[in-house]
């Protein structure tokens, strides 16, 4: 099964295409801008309390049968934090200093 490449940053909704490099993922593949992640949330996934890794490029071009973007889009569903700001922040404050492999 392919990551479901979440078209768009869900703290600012900043849009990110299939080849952003700024595209970060939790195991969960809760999704944020690189910004979010290190300026607002500390790499702290709000929705999990996990980590962030850079969220990988799904190639433009059929390199193999059936994998590209064409024959495996992205999602077209965009997505929205379930939290408010207040309680990310108190969740980020908490699990900051702990090693996401800790938490």
């Amino acid at each position: 099964m392919a990551l479901e490449l979440r078209p768009n940053c869900e703290y600012c909704d900043t849009d990110l295409p299939p080849e952003a490099t700024d595209a970060r993922i939790c195991s969960y593949e809760c999704t944020f801008c690189a910004d979010c992640v290190d300026m607002r949330l500390s790499n702290v996934c709000p929705n999990c309390g996990g980590g962030f890794t850079p969220r990988p490029i799904r190639p433009a071009t059929e390199w193999r049968p059936g994998l590209s973007v064409a024959k495996r889009p992205p999602s077209k569903q965009r997505r929205t934090l379930g939290y408010d700001i207040a309680d990310i922040e108190a969740l980020s404050r908490k699990l900051r200093d702990m090693p996401p492999e800790r938490r």
